[in-house]
């Protein structure tokens, strides 16, 4: 039987979505196994592990830890997949600089890489479509657009860059709806950091995302702007760690935590 044919992917679990991108399938994840929380994926030697550890820390909105390794492990206790091939896609940089995307980073993993899974927004995405909330980039079938902006980071050792965010239209007069039901997820980004005017955030043209695709906002919407967990490959550019290997954007790590487990009153 041919899974991807035979199943919505909103209805795979964690294991067979894994076991999918392990076969070699390679797309976007936003909107596959509805009510398991999706996660960014950072690995980096273990010299530079504490630096990030203390910029996450530091930067809690786009760097929701909400997994951490031991050196040189291939699994999480959220995520019981091969953090090596379980992800549809994964970026390699060395001295900051990408070098390749694979499907597989089997070949190249360390016995010194500490792997930090942070909260992804995709999460929070099935509570807006709940709430009636559009998400356009799954009624296209697209990646989400994804921007550097002229915010910096706080700082952390060797490590500093600019936060990098995700934007989904919102008509006006459902903003406070995104608002609040975002705010109830901050393990998983939280409320937006900004709403409206996309120049404010440095960004110039919103038809070209830095990552990503990008999406159609209509008369009355307003791009609505969430902090993004490619951030710690913004830092990773912009310091040139030696070595890190992370998710190609918006090709996260299914887990095998329930959305339900982020979420506050």
């Amino acid at each position: 039987m041919d899974l991807a044919a035979e199943t919505a992917p909103d209805q795979l679990t964690p294991d067979q979505a894994r076991a999918l991108f392990r076969a070699g399938l390679r797309v976007p994840t936003s909107g596959w196994a509805a009510g398991w929380t999706q996660a960014n994926l950072i690995a980096l030697p273990r010299a530079d592990a504490y630096d990030f550890l203390l910029f996450a820390q530091r930067n809690p909105q786009p760097c929701p830890v909400l997994d951490v390794t031991e050196p040189g492990e291939t699994s999480a206790s959220i995520f019981a997949g091969d953090l090596r091939t379980d992800l549809p896609a994964y970026r390699v940089y060395r001295d900051g600089k990408l070098a390749e995307e694979l499907a597989d980073v089997t070949q190249l993993w360390r016995d010194d890489l500490v792997t930090f899974l942070v909260g992804c927004s995709f999460t929070f995405e099935a509570a807006l479509l709940e709430a009636g909330v559009p998400v356009r980039h799954i009624e296209a079938g697209s990646n989400v657009p994804m921007y550097r902006t002229n915010r910096e980071c706080r700082p952390a050792g060797d490590l500093s860059g600019p936060l990098v965010v995700s934007m989904r239209p919102v008509p006006a007069n459902q903003v406070a709806d995104a608002v609040r039901i975002t705010s109830r997820y901050p393990a998983v980004h939280g409320a937006p950091v900004h709403v409206g005017d996309p120049a404010a955030l440095g960004i110039s043209d919103l038809a070209v995302p830095d990552f990503g695709d990008a999406v159609e906002v209509r008369d009355g919407e307003l791009p609505v702007f969430w902090a993004c967990g490619v951030t710690p490959q913004a830092a990773v550019m912009r310091s040139r760690p030696s070595f890190a290997i992370g998710h190609a954007p918006g090709h996260m790590a299914i887990t095998d935590a329930r959305n339900s487990n982020y979420v506050v009153p």
